[in-house]
């Protein structure tokens, strides 16, 4: 399947409990918008982390990927800048820059969106679901062999270019 499909998208809403929440590499993300829903058009991804680095440093070949900053604070590390995101703040990323980001603050609220839609099911494949909307990350939660995940990733049009943590 592509990223891209071709129905038109029906109008729909999610109330703030609704989505589809997954553990992902330690954080908990619930999908708001996908490929499915948005008929590949664009994807919508509330995320919720503790501090340390939360993924590995990668380059998107086929989308754009930004961040909203709802609670806590993030750092982004992008095409060699570090870019403080507090509460409020919003960053971008094109297509082709490496990048990652960690979470700053005891644990962050955010946003996450790449358009066109695709990532996230990178996401479900690397994930499981998420019986309790609540951090930490359960005790012996599903953390895909690293190997496995830059395969998929791979397939997916992501290239993964080192390990957690902003490049020193």
């Amino acid at each position: 399947m592509t990223t891209h499909e071709v129905d038109t998208p029906a109008p729909f809403g999610l109330g703030p409990q609704d989505g589809e929440a997954r553990w992902f590499l330690g954080q908990l993300m619930t999908f708001k918008a996908t490929t499915e829903s948005t008929g590949g058009r664009m994807a919508l991804i509330e995320g919720r982390a503790a501090q340390g680095p939360a993924s590995p440093l990668h380059v998107h070949r086929r989308e754009a990927e930004w961040w909203y900053v709802l609670e806590g604070e993030l750092v982004v590390w992008a095409g060699g800048s570090v870019i403080e995101a507090p509460a409020g703040s919003f960053v971008y990323g094109p297509p082709d820059v490496p990048h990652t980001f960690s979470v700053v603050s005891d644990e962050a609220r955010f946003l996450l969106g790449t358009e066109p839609a695709g990532f996230e099911q990178l996401m479900r494949l690397c994930s499981e679901t998420a019986g309790s909307p609540t951090l930490p990350a359960p005790e012996g939660a599903y953390a895909p062999d690293p190997a496995l995940l830059t395969e998929l990733a791979a397939h997916h049009g992501i290239e993964i270019l080192g390990p957690p943590g902003l490049p020193a």
